[in-house]
């Protein structure tokens, strides 16, 4: 098999696999639709508010891995090739946010992305997710955390790790999530945000 042709397969195969939506899959199992319940969101987040903690916490955990395992493997297999890890990356993240088995619309891409940063640098996933924890224990607002992480990811990546190509591709990919929050930024304006947590 030729090098691109496997290229294209892996690429084709990374977004199939993100584009699983487990907070859906996992909703039905429950007997629930969570695309009409609360947000509407397939996100762990309006999974556990849902269906409860533990399914959120599950949630959470797939959607991670499903950024994670490609770019895992993609290090692997394609160390000699940075560009290409830097697409596999943003592949995972298009592939939940605009999932093939949901009519092109789907999650947030928050956890994926934080399953997509540990695979490419362990110590800048530690540092996003160290300040999306700090903003959302001071704030109690996921949305507001999700945000300010998103934004600062790339700008972490690039001066820890310096890599041109997956700088761009976490730049991309924390513009779409942003975008995707779009409507917890006009709420978190105009004060209607719901807290995950109370203060």
């Amino acid at each position: 098999m030729e090098l691109i042709t496997f290229k294209i397969l892996y690429l084709t195969l990374t977004y199939l696999i993100a584009s699983i939506p487990f907070g859906y899959i996992i909703g039905k199992f429950f007997g629930k639709d969570v695309t009409k319940e609360g947000s509407g969101n397939i996100g762990a987040t309006n999974v556990a508010r849902t269906l409860g903690k533990k399914a959120g916490a599950l949630v959470l955990i797939l959607d991670m891995l499903k950024g994670f395992i490609p770019v895992f493997y993609a290090k692997k297999l394609f160390f000699f090739d940075p560009k290409f890890i830097a697409i596999v990356a943003l592949v995972a993240v298009i592939g939940h946010c605009f999932s093939v088995f949901m009519k092109f619309k789907g999650g947030k891409g928050v956890a994926t992305g934080i399953g997509v940063l540990l695979a490419l640098s362990p110590k800048v996933a530690s540092l996003v997710i160290m300040m999306w924890l700090g903003t959302f224990l001071v704030s109690g607002y996921v949305s507001l955390a999700s945000i300010l992480a998103a934004s600062l990811s790339w700008v972490f990546y690039f001066f820890l790790e310096g890599e041109f190509y997956t700088t761009l591709a976490i730049l991309i990919a924390s513009l779409i999530i942003v975008i995707k929050h779009s409507s917890n930024i006009e709420r978190l304006l105009k004060g209607t945000e719901s807290r995950f947590i109370h203060k």
